[in-house]
C-alpha cells in the first residue's frame, strides 16, 4: 500500500515527539537508492506547481520487485524507475507535458527497454501494481463527468485506470466494474490474491470497499456505516473511530484499525469535559460475507512529555501502515528523527508475536513524505526536502527474522 503523510500533521506530531522520551527501538538500516529533481521534465517529479496556481496534488508511489512506480499528480504522468534511478517508461498527458527528450514513443512490434506513451491523465493519485506488473491508478474526472450522490452525500469524481505491464491503457473501472459509475473519495488501493483489486473509499456516512477480479469484474461490495463500527464486548461505554482499512495481499480479507475513546467528566459538576483514548483494535473481516473472524489489541505507544523538568506520561495511538503476507500488520507513530514501527501477527498461530523498530527520517526531509509497504515487508519511502525527492527503503522485513513469509 501507499501512504502519504500530511506535512502539517507531521510537524505537530514531530514537535510532540521531540518533547517526549521513549524506550529505544532497534534502528533499521536505511538505504538511499536514488534522487530526483523537482520539475516537469520526464526525469523529474512536479511535486510543487511552480506556476503557483495550485497546491500540492497527490504524489504517490508503489514498489514491487525493485521497481518504483510514481504517480505525479501535478505533472499528470506516471513513471517507472528501477532501484538505480533509471527511468524505464512514462505515461503522460501530452497536453500538459513537454515532449520527452530521452524516451521514444512505444510502437507495436518494437523491442525497446525505455519508452513513453500518452494518456490524458487529469490528476493521478493512488497507485498499485499486481504480479503481472499491471498498474492501477486513481484519476480525477473532468467537471462534466462528476456526480453528487444525495443518499451518501458524497461527490463521485474518481475512476481507476488499468494499464498493462507496458503502460498501455486497458480499461477504466468504476463502482460496478468496467466502465462503471465514478467512485467517491479513494483512501486506499490494493492488489490482493490472484491479482484481485480492492478499492477503499471514504464517504461522509462511512466506508465502501469495492473488490474486483483480475479482469475488472465486480466480486464484492462491503459497506460500513460510521454508526455501526465493531466494539469489543468487554469495554465500558466507548465510541469508535475508524483509523484506516487495508486489504491483505494474499487473502480475501480486510484489516480495520478502530480506535476507541471514552468520555471524561468534571467530578465537581458531573459534566462532560472531554474525551481520552481508551484502546485500539485490529479487526479482520472476511470479504465474502463481512464476518469478523479475528481481532488483536494494539498497544499504545507509551512515552513521557518533559515540561519544566517534570515527566508526564503520554499514550499515543499507532496508525495503520499496511498488511503483509501471513497476517502481519505494520503500524507506525512519528517520534523524534523518524518513526517507531510496530509489527503485530494476527490469527490463531500468532502467539503474541510482535516486533518493534525505528526508521530514521531527517528533519529536512519532512516537506512531504509518502510510504509504500511491499507484501514481503520491505518499507520504501519517498522523502522530500527543499530541493530534491529521495527514494529510499528500509529492510523492515528483517524485523520478522526467520519467520517465513
Amino acid at each position: 500500500m501507499s501512504l502519504s503523510v500530511n506535512p502539517w500533521i507531521l510537524t505537530l506530531l514531530s514537535l510532540l515527539a521531540a518533547s517526549c522520551t521513549q524506550e529505544p527501538f532497534p534502528s533499521i538500516i536505511r538505504e538511499n537508492l536514488f534522487t530526483l529533481d523537482i520539475g516537469r521534465m520526464e526525469d523529474q517529479i512536479a511535486l510543487y506547481n511552480l506556476e503557483g496556481d495550485q497546491g500540492i496534488r497527490k504524489t504517490q508511489f508503489a514498489m514491487r520487485e525493485g521497481l518504483f512506480y510514481i504517480s505525479d499528480g501535478n505533472g499528470e504522468k506516471v513513471v517507472r524507475y528501477n532501484s538505480y534511478g533509471d527511468l524505464l517508461f512514462m505515461i503522460y498527458n501530452d497536453q500538459t507535458n513537454p515532449l520527452p527528450l530521452t524516451l521514444l514513443p512505444l510502437k507495436e512490434g518494437e523491442i525497446v527497454t525505455r519508452w513513453s506513451l500518452t494518456y490524458p491523465l487529469q490528476e493521478p493519485g493512488k497507485i498499485t501494481v499486481d504480479s503481472r506488473k499491471h498498474l492501477y491508478v486513481e484519476d480525477l474526472l473532468p467537471d462534466e463527468g462528476r456526480r453528487f450522490d444525495p443518499e451518501s452525500k458524497a461527490v463521485l469524481n474518481k475512476v481507476i485506470l488499468h494499464f498493462d505491464e507496458y503502460g498501455r491503457f486497458v480499461q477504466y473501472l468504476g463502482q460496478e466494474g468496467i466502465g462503471g459509475s465514478p467512485f467517491p473519495k479513494i483512501e486506499g488501493l490494493y492488489t490482493s490474491v490472484q491479482d484481485e483489486l480492492a478499492v477503499v473509499c471514504r464517504l461522509p456516512t462511512g466506508w465502501h470497499i469495492y473488490w474486483f477480479d483480475a479482469d475488472g469484474m465486480s466480486l464484492y461490495v462491503i459497506k460500513l456505516q460510521n454508526t455501526a463500527l465493531p466494539i469489543p464486548r468487554d469495554r465500558d461505554i466507548v465510541f469508535a473511530s475508524l483509523d484506516a482499512i487495508a486489504a491483505a495481499p494474499d487473502e480475501r480479507k480486510l484489516y480495520l484499525k478502530v480506535d476507541y475513546y471514552r468520555d471524561i467528566y468534571d467530578e465537581s459538576t458531573n459534566t462532560r469535559s472531554g474525551s481520552e483514548p481508551d484502546s485500539s483494535m485490529i479487526w479482520v473481516m472476511r470479504v465474502e460475507d463481512g464476518f469478523y473472524e479475528g481481532t488483536i489489541e494494539v498497544p499504545f505507544f507509551e512515552s513521557a512529555m518533559i515540561e519544566s523538568g517534570r515527566k508526564t506520561p503520554v499514550k499515543l495511538f499507532y496508525a495503520l501502515l499496511g498488511v503483509i503476507r501471513k497476517e502481519r500488520v505494520f503500524l507506525y507513530v512519528p517520534v523524534e528523527a523518524g518513526y517507531a514501527i510496530l509489527i503485530l501477527a494476527v490469527g490463531s498461530t500468532a502467539n503474541g508475536e510482535q516486533h518493534r523498530g525505528f526508521i530514521q527520517v531527517d528533519p529536512d526531509e519532512l516537506q512531504f513524505n509518502a510510504f509504500d509497504l511491499a507484501e514481503d515487508g520491505i518499507l520504501s519511502g519517498l522523502l522530500v526536502d527543499n530541493w530534491n525527492i529521495k527514494l529510499v527503503w528500509w529492510r523492515t522485513d528483517k524485523l520478522i527474522g526467520d519467520t517465513p513469509l
